[in-house]
């Protein structure tokens, strides 16, 4: 939820931070005061298009910060993880700059960010309902998400989800085999020259390094065997050492106990010298042995190097890969020779594939159907007390074209509305007009809270045309809705007013050179005085004050049987 917000230079604001709870919080305040400099305030933090017209005259920038609490299933994490970047374990910081030319920069937990991933990360935290807005519940693109959460479908989604992965995979194959076989077909006769070529070299694996060697050494046979032959001669000219060693160690064995254990370390180490002498010529007879001196053999290795290089170059790769060309132009001919039986099983897996899909889908396609008309009875229900009891909402569920089709099915959801009876529903946004809408906006969401991950919502003149007991009504649904997520709401209305677990007064006041926007924050007797203001006008008569307490406890009265109604207890 947000937690705080901080102002600096915004229009009529030079300085201003506001603390917020959870619950209900009202913003009140007369026309002009500043409210919706709040709401644009806000909105900069929320990644909306920066306004130079916002910099307050004479200011070099405007600067706006907004903390939210969130979760640790809060989907801002992942949009973080998958930009790098690091997060408080608990807070999120958004901040926004705004120069006097024009040019924005964006904060998020004190790392510079992109416009882009402020609005990204802000969809996910906030939610403005008002007369002009165009986004959440308003955006088509996100009501088969809604409706699909509302209906609780995860096991649906999950299932064909996995069923359009495995029916692409298997349609990636059977293109693949299709492809490689009709090249296959295209260059048969360069493929069998290819093989033929292959085959008659016959490349072993790592065969490069083997050759390459052993053709050193057969350069240096002559080299080799000087060597090794002097290093025999040293061990057996003009005195053989094996032979030496093992004299010496047997006069110490004529001795005898005669010099007492001194002489046991000394016999040991003769015997072990003689032994590794032993085993040192015997490895240099091996090793001399092997030294071909054959030039013809040198000549073989050289050509049997230099072929398989040439034979790689042509068909541009390494030796090493030579093996695996030879197997995979074997492979291209054996499939050209079994007429595509292989092909054909992989169209077969592909179209088994698609079936399996095609019952998933429908299965989600008929859950939505139910869920589309549980959720069309709740916020039909919920319009009478709004006012708009000759409206009707519903929910559409229609199917898409299969080159649409994908991981979420074959629907396209859009919510309708029709406002007079008769008339056929159209998009809601394109229909609704004015106050309507927040209305729409507010029975939606009280239905849809539960299954919304938006922990902060605003409604901005929610209350525009109505009066008396709908604007009351619409105080408690409001206060109901603030049950499951932070609710802000800017009124005219006092009923509204009223039902606030928070009150601000959003208020104009003379500063040194301009009028400022002040926002205070109204305790129990202040509250009284607002609502009072805003029944009586600008005169405030002890019948206004007297009404105000009564809404004021009406909403409290509310309050508590909502309480007794959800077993929970008032923010």
């Amino acid at each position: 939820m947000l937690v705080s917000l901080s102002i600096r230079d915004v229009v009529l604001i030079a300085r201003l931070d506001l603390s917020f709870g959870d619950g209900l919080g009202v913003l009140t305040g007369e026309t002009g005061a500043g409210k919706s400099i709040l709401l644009d305030s806000l909105g900069l933090t929320l990644g909306a298009r920066a306004d130079s017209g916002l910099v307050r005259a004479g200011a070099e920038r405007l600067s706006v910060t907004a903390a939210f609490d969130i979760g640790r299933d809060h989907p801002a994490h992942a949009i973080l993880a998958e930009q790098d970047m690091a997060e408080t374990e608990d807070q999120l910081v958004l901040r926004r700059a705004v120069n006097a030319d024009g040019r924005s920069r964006a904060w998020v937990n004190d790392q510079p960010c992109s416009v882009g991933l402020l609005r990204r990360l802000g969809e996910t935290l906030v939610e403005v309902h008002g007369q002009f807005d165009t986004h959440g519940l308003l955006d088509p693109g996100t009501h088969r998400a809604v409706l699909d959460a509302h209906g609780a479908l995860g096991s649906h989604l999950i299932a064909c989800r996995a069923a359009w992965d495995a029916w692409r995979a298997a349609a990636r194959a059977h293109a693949a085999a299709l492809r490689d076989l009709e090249q296959a077909r295209a260059h048969e006769d360069h493929l069998r020259v290819m093989l033929a070529d292959l085959e008659a070299l016959n490349p072993k694996p790592e065969e490069e390094a083997a050759l390459a060697e052993k053709r050193t050494r057969l350069m240096n046979g002559e080299k080799l065997a000087e060597g090794l032959n002097g290093a025999l001669s040293a061990l057996s000219q003009p005195t053989d050492v094996e032979a030496a060693l093992r004299s010496a160690q047997r006069h110490l064995e004529r001795l005898g106990d005669a010099a007492g254990p001194a002489l046991g370390p000394i016999a040991e180490g003769l015997e072990r010298a003689a032994i590794e002498v032993a085993e040192a010529r015997a490895a240099l007879d091996h090793a001399a042995a092997d030294v071909d001196l054959d030039p013809r053999h040198l000549d073989q290795v050289e050509e049997r190097l230099f072929a398989l290089r040439g034979l790689a170059r042509k068909h541009g790769v390494a030796v090493d890969d030579l093996c695996d060309l030879t197997a995979r132009t074997r492979a291209s001919l054996d499939a050209l020779e079994d007429e595509g039986g292989a092909v054909a099983g992989l169209a077969k897996a592909e179209q088994t594939a698609r079936e399996a899909y095609l019952t998933a889908a429908r299965a989600l396609s008929a859950a939505r159907t139910s869920a589309a008309t549980t959720l069309d009875t709740a916020v039909n229900g919920e319009l009478p007390p709004l006012k708009l009891d000759k409206a009707r909402f519903a929910t559409r569920v229609e199917p898409m074209d299969e080159r649409d089709w994908g991981p979420e099915g074959l629907d396209r959801v859009a919510f309708q509305v029709a406002t007079n009876p008769g008339t056929a529903p159209g998009a809601i946004h394109k229909i609704a007009s004015g106050g309507e809408l927040a209305r729409f906006m507010l029975a939606l969401k009280v239905v849809l809270a539960r299954a919304s991950t938006i922990p902060t919502l605003v409604f901005d003149e929610v209350d525009t045309g109505i009066g008396g007991a709908t604007a009351a009504a619409v105080g408690e649904r409001l206060a109901r809705l603030a049950r499951d997520v932070q609710v802000l709401v800017v009124t005219h209305s006092p009923q509204v007013a009223a039902t606030g677990h928070h009150h601000w007064r959003v208020e104009k006041a003379a500063g040194d050179d301009a009028p400022v926007t002040r926002v205070v924050r109204l305790a129990d007797e202040e509250r009284r005085e607002e609502i009072a203001r805003m029944l009586a006008g600008a005169t405030v008569t002890a019948e206004a004050r007297a009404a105000a307490e009564t809404l004021l406890q009406h909403a409290g009265t509310a309050q508590l049987d909502l309480d007794l109604a959800t077993g929970s207890q008032a923010p």
